[in-house]
């Protein structure tokens, strides 16, 4: 069961530092993943391949509401990190309550901070960008997945095709 590797905040710098300690290179991306579709799935692959451990952050169920709206997320964060720590490919999950990934940055530590195509260092938010700095970790852009949307794919199931 993947549920070991569901661990709270507050053991997340702990087990960080064990990692880096170890000699781990780690590797962290975060996100809502709400519908979990092969977008994620090859981007978290890619994520993975370039260090040792992956850590994902979810962001809890009233920052999805604030950052997608109403009716969002479809799954409650309990259930998106079981999920999301099933894949083979991730080493941990946590779920942070705020809007931004700060304080999940600065305990996870990463080596590498990994984001999809849709964005740039520069559409970082600022606050996590410096948190990066100070940490040394390097920002590494996956290129996106082009037709692989939560959004779109919501769209699709709200107006089946005739």
């Amino acid at each position: 069961m993947s549920s070991d590797k569901i661990i709270s905040l507050e053991q997340l710098g702990r087990r960080a530092k064990a990692l880096h300690d170890a000699g781990k290179k780690i590797v962290a991306t975060n996100g809502c993943f709400d519908l979990l579709h092969v977008g994620h799935v090859r981007y978290l692959n890619a994520a993975r391949a370039r260090g040792d451990v992956l850590i994902i952050g979810i962001n809890g169920d009233e920052s999805v509401r604030n950052l997608k709206g109403s009716g969002r997320p479809v799954n409650n964060q309990s259930d998106r990190a079981e999920i999301v720590a099933a894949l083979e490919c991730v080493d941990l999950v946590t779920i942070f309550p705020e809007m931004r990934a700060t304080k999940f940055l600065e305990l996870a530590a990463p080596d590498i901070y990994v984001k999809g195509g849709d964005y740039n260092p520069e559409s970082l938010n600022p606050e996590e960008r410096e948190i990066l700095r100070k940490i040394g970790a390097k920002i590494d852009i996956v290129p996106f997945e082009r037709g692989y949307s939560t959004s779109d794919l919501l769209k699709r199931l709200a107006k089946p095709e005739k």
